[in-house]
């Protein structure tokens, strides 16, 4: 339903235009004006789509009063009614965003065209704000969806390579701008769910981090860097506003771990180790009181304490083989391994403290291993003060064994053929909002390790073959020809045909109206 405003000090003048506007538009309400002042004051509440204004009127003139009205309300559309047809008023009119104009006294055609006209572009203007509207709200409620693939993408290294770009851009970040990882773990008091939530609505209102998906009790976010502030200081601020949540702040011990800023997204992984680590010194702190306990930690304070002269730290050398070991399963060969550190430490004079610092670190880097495979098991403490290095030992054989149970008892049960399962879900519903969470949801398994899985069975990341499915799809909407782009690009899952426009570009070389053309051709 369409809203006229005619706005005339003649009366005569209203009912003529009224008449021939109604004859040939009825379904259009309408409303009268005598001046520009009254139709000011009219408009607020009976707000028209369009007003047909003469510019001659006492009191307040229509110029005057299109130039009050555009300011509260700058969609509204203007035609000018006037038998003065000079350049002045034509200029000072179209400034002002004045649709078109008529020149007492026009032809009734002439009327009903110039109407219809604009009607027209004030419906397509409509029918636009509608589907824009539409856009942001799907957007809205698939942009946790794309964070979470896009962070678990970044972190793991499973990155894939159509989407990603295009995925940062929706979520208005950039792949060169530096960042850095906050690692929020839960302690035993904390409900997962409930602080999932309200850490990605928190980031959400403060627009500086995305969060990837929880697990276990592992909460990772990716923050960009702001130009004005030092790392610390914005890392500091965004913990505070974190720690102030009523889903961490009611509980004791949470621990914030934060990674050292990365120049690209294409390093933040190291970050997030970095984080882990920095996490894991904080809760060994607490535990053990060395110290005074904070609830977050920075990785460069770590990295900072003193080390022994002369001392080698043996675990740099073995994290990437240790990763390789509990990636594989091969548990006797990573305690191999681990087992004679202790050994080496102690001869080369290590203050036991010390040793058992750097044992710690070297179990961590098993942790993050089974952290990445969807394992969820207890992070590797010491429970007490080691004093002699037969203690350190026996610990540390516990510890690993603990781990070593948990990995085998929790993948033993994720079955053989899940990865087809999970091809065979995407296929069925590649034209719904599905996400890494949902898809590992659905195969019973974690989203790091359905992401890996997915990658080293199928040799393609699952969003990689979950759009080749959509495309698949929409190349076969194609043949037929009653079906608009638009309409084919929402029927496969895409919620911005320009986004659709691009995917498809980039995987079959063609945008999808060459490609038409062709196979329409043919």
């Amino acid at each position: 339903m369409l809203k006229l405003l005619i706005v005339d000090d003649e009366q005569i003048e209203r009912e003529g235009l009224m008449a021939i506007i109604k004859d040939g538009f009825p379904d259009v309400v309408f409303e009268q004006a005598r001046n520009g002042k009254a139709a000011v004051e009219l408009v607020s509440h009976f707000q028209p789509d369009l007003i047909l204004m003469d510019i001659k009127m006492p009191i307040m003139n229509g110029l005057e009063a299109v130039e009050q009205i555009v300011g509260d309300y700058p969609e509204m559309r203007f035609i000018m009614v006037t038998a003065y047809d000079t350049f002045d008023y034509a200029r000072k009119a179209i400034k002002l965003g004045v649709k078109d104009y008529l020149l007492k006294p026009s032809k009734i055609s002439e009327i009903r065209d110039t109407v219809g006209r604009v009607f027209k572009q004030i419906e397509e203007e409509r029918e636009e704000r509608q589907t824009q509207h539409q856009v942001k709200r799907t957007l809205d409620r698939i942009m946790p969806l794309v964070e979470a693939d896009v962070v678990t993408q970044l972190l793991f290294d499973h990155v894939h390579e159509v989407h990603l770009d295009e995925m940062i851009h929706l979520l208005g970040g950039s792949d060169t701008k530096e960042a850095f990882v906050l690692l929020v773990q839960a302690g035993a008091e904390a409900a997962t769910e409930q602080l999932y939530a309200g850490v990605k609505l928190r980031l959400r209102q403060m627009g500086k981090g995305w969060a990837g998906a929880m697990n276990g009790r592992y909460l990772p976010i990716i923050v960009f860097m702001e130009s004005q502030k030092s790392f610390r200081a914005q890392a500091a601020s965004i913990v505070q506003e974190l720690l102030a949540l009523p889903q961490l702040s009611g509980t004791s011990d949470c621990i914030i771990g934060i990674g050292n800023a990365r120049q690209s997204l294409d390093d933040i992984r190291y970050s997030y180790h970095e984080a882990l680590l920095a996490a894991a010194a904080g809760r060994q702190c607490q535990l053990q009181q060395a110290k005074p306990f904070a609830r977050h930690r920075f990785y460069a304070d770590k990295a900072a304490e003193p080390e022994r002269e002369g001392v080698e730290y043996a675990a740099k050398g073995l994290e990437k083989q240790l990763t390789e070991y509990v990636r594989l399963g091969q548990w006797t060969a990573a305690e191999a391994a681990i087992y004679p550190l202790a050994d080496r430490y102690e001869a080369a004079g290590m203050d036991v403290h010390q040793a058992e610092q750097r044992m710690l670190e070297t179990l961590w880097i098993v942790f993050r291993g089974l952290l990445e495979l969807g394992v969820e098991t207890e992070l590797p403490y010491y429970g007490f003060q080691i004093h002699r290095y037969s203690e350190l030992r026996t610990e540390t054989e516990c510890l690993l064994l603990r781990m070593r149970r948990d990995a085998e008892e929790q993948l033993s049960h994720a079955q053989p053929d899940a990865i087809t399962e999970v091809k065979q879900y995407i296929i069925a519903n590649s034209h719904l909002d599905i996400s890494l969470e949902t898809i590992a949801k659905q195969a019973g398994l974690s989203p790091f390790y359905m992401s890996k899985m997915f990658k080293e069975q199928v040799g393609t990341g699952y969003i990689d073959f979950l759009t080749d499915c959509r495309v698949e799809r929409a190349k076969a909407l194609m043949g037929d020809a009653e079906r608009s782009l638009k309409e084919i690009a929402y029927e496969v899952g895409y919620h911005d045909p320009n986004y659709f426009s691009k995917v498809f570009k980039k995987i079959c070389g063609a945008s999808p109206t060459d490609y038409r053309k062709a196979l329409l051709g043919k």
